[in-house]
């Protein structure tokens, strides 16, 4: 039985930084370094929580996760294959779904609130 010690209170609660960077193949321009901040994972692996931040840069996406975000901080703009692209600005709230293609650009730097649903393969 899961009790209020086993709540996660994201503001209070301290993790480790996890630095990334995109795959070389799908960089397209600056340097976008990334620090993930997860507060959760559940035992499957399939649920995430937590922040990310990411400095100026684009590079390639394919998503196979459902993701949840609310930009916290800077710019960004998404663009899909087709040409389309979506200005994002603090306090944006948005979903990607699974299947998503195409470039996250980060115009100036950003912090992020995401909840990523991976299902299972």
């Amino acid at each position: 039985m899961k009790t209020l010690n086993d709540w996660i209170l994201l503001d209070r609660h301290e993790v480790a930084p996890t630095p990334l960077m995109p795959a070389p193949e799908r960089l397209r321009a600056g340097n976008p370094r990334q620090t993930v901040w997860n507060h959760y994972s559940d035992p499957s692996q399939q649920f995430h929580v937590g922040f990310w931040a990411c400095e100026p840069g684009r590079w390639a996406i394919h998503y196979t996760e459902h993701e949840y975000c609310q930009l916290l901080e800077g710019e960004a703009v998404i663009h899909d294959g087709q040409g389309g692209r979506l200005p994002l600005k603090p306090g944006d709230q948005f979903v990607i779904p699974a299947g998503f293609v195409g470039e996250w650009e980060t115009l100036t730097p950003c912090r992020k609130l995401y909840v990523i649903f991976e299902p299972a393969s």
